[in-house]
């Protein structure tokens, strides 16, 4: 029985596809599970949940496993994971099509039966030959249908060898054309289109026959895929005419694109959703930058609710031109995404992204109060919650590690007047009776203005003093946020 999804109570979309249901649109991603699951494949699974959402469709997910060398539980699990932390559910599945081979068995036969495919004997060394004969007369290599009309005789013959036939689609005379919900009308001569293999001969199904039989059995309405299909697309269509079945709707997506104009690799592994994740990425910002790779809302505007994108998102709006992924633009989009959190969000996630990490803070600072007041200032300098937590690390043990640069800069020029002015500094915010950001910065002024000096020549060789790092939240925040006694004891370790 078809599995129901659990409704997404925490960062989902607001619209459920359980209870939204109003059409007959039905659309699925159907992943191979043989690796970490990429951003190509995280998009056209947005694309596809939002294009039900937005219809009151029904989504599935279908694990294509038939690779059984490289298919692994791990891997699918890991995608439906994956597509869970985007707040992408599914309504029906996951469906195997390990577990569906009866069924590819019995629609082979079916074409067999009805003359739209026969059984090939061709050894794949025999194959392998006629190959490299088409390439040394730079001719594109087509089965020859050597096999297409044997004879009985024949056909025990090969059996009585321990041949076992694959099974191939006998593609009929003409074109084919398509109207593509993106691209327009494509087509294709058949005579471009070999003979293709649609049962290996060790019976596990090809991909075109397979998702061919479970699209129709499943009652996919619409086939939203990258556009790399398109070849596909044709082959599958014959196989859909074959059968008489009804042919779903298609829309192939633009290629996500490196910024040097190459094709993301699904093995290319900064690209998979858990680096991601891993470096710190909101799951809605996630989301909002996957949705404009290749598709606009059609007004001036980057930072989409998801809300927004159910309401927003249509097919017409999707771009034929490839997208270009650009890692700024995320990172900033990210950043615009932690600073609107408020703290208790901000408390969340971040807790979120240290069990996904594995990481413990320090007991003494693990405490909802410490972090409270320590993650807005650090937020609102961040980029991603992997940059939030290394700029806690000066706060979370006193142990530091100082900036070379910073120590060039602030300590090494003069470091006598340096380690002089730092100690008065040292001097004064000891004999305060009340230390908080105000009074730290009206003693560090007043020490300034009687030494005649700039105050940058005492606020930045303290900051690098106190948190090892050049850059930060402001000064006298650190101070509040670190507490006199560690701030006075870092005052007196001055680095060299």
């Amino acid at each position: 029985m078809p599995q129901e999804a659990e409704s997404d109570t925490q960062d989902g979309f607001e619209l459920s596809l359980r209870e939204h249901r109003k059409s007959g649109v039905r659309v699925r991603i159907a992943p191979s599970p043989t690796g970490a699951i990429h951003v190509g494949l995280a998009r056209s699974a947005l694309y596809n949940y939002l294009f039900a959402c937005s219809h009151g469709g029904t989504f599935v997910l279908r694990i294509e496993d038939t690779d059984v060398q490289r298919s692994t539980e791990e891997s699918a699990q890991a995608i439906i994971k994956g597509l869970g932390w985007l707040g992408i559910t599914f309504d029906e599945g996951p469906y195997y099509q390990s577990q569906r081979l009866d069924i590819y068995r019995k629609h082979a036969d079916q074409l067999l039966q009805s003359g739209h495919a026969y059984r090939c004997y061709c050894t794949p060394e025999r194959l392998a030959e006629e190959r490299e004969k088409a390439e040394a007369q730079r001719s594109a290599w087509r089965y020859d249908r050597r096999c297409l009309n044997l004879s009985e005789e024949e056909r025990k013959k090969f059996e009585a060898e321990g041949i076992k036939p694959a099974i191939r689609f006998l593609v009929p005379e003409g074109k084919t054309t398509f109207t593509d919900l993106i691209h327009g009308s494509i087509t294709r001569e058949h005579k471009d289109i070999d003979d293709f293999i649609i049962v290996r001969s060790n019976g596990i199904p090809t991909y075109n026959f397979a998702v061919v039989a479970d699209d129709h059995l499943m009652e996919i309405s619409h086939v939203l895929r990258a556009v790399e299909h398109i070849s596909n697309t044709f082959k599958q269509i014959l196989l859909y005419n074959a059968f008489g079945w009804e042919i779903p709707q298609f829309a192939h997506l633009p290629l996500i694109l490196g910024e040097d104009k190459k094709k993301l690799s699904k093995r290319h592994g900064a690209m998979s959703l858990e680096e991601f994740r891993a470096q710190g990425f909101l799951a809605d910002a996630m989301v909002n930058f996957l949705v404009l790779l290749g598709w606009s809302p059609g007004e001036d505007r980057e930072i989409i609710s998801r809300q927004e994108l159910v309401k927003l998102f249509s097919i017409e709006r999707i771009n034929t031109s490839n997208a270009i992924f650009d890692m700024r633009k995320l990172e900033w989009m990210n950043g615009e995404y932690l600073r609107a959190m408020d703290t208790s969000q901000l408390l969340t996630a971040f807790h979120d992204w240290l069990g996904y990490q594995g990481i413990s803070l320090p007991r003494e600072y693990a405490s909802a109060e410490f972090l409270s007041r320590a993650l807005p200032l650090i937020a609102e300098r961040s980029r991603t919650l992997d940059e939030v937590y290394d700029a806690l690390l000066p706060y979370l043990s006193d142990e530091l590690t100082y900036d070379e640069e910073g120590l060039n800069k602030h300590f090494r020029k003069d470091p006598e007047g340096v380690k002089r002015w730092l100690l008065l500094y040292r001097e004064r915010l000891e004999k305060l009776h009340e230390f908080n950001k105000e009074t730290a910065e009206g003693v560090l002024r007043e020490l300034v203005e009687e030494l005649g000096i700039k105050p940058g020549l005492v606020i930045h060789p303290v900051r690098v003093a106190v948190t090892g790092r050049t850059v930060g939240p402001p000064l006298f925040d650190c101070l509040e946020l670190l507490g006199k006694e560690r701030v006075l004891d870092r005052l007196s370790k001055l680095p060299q």
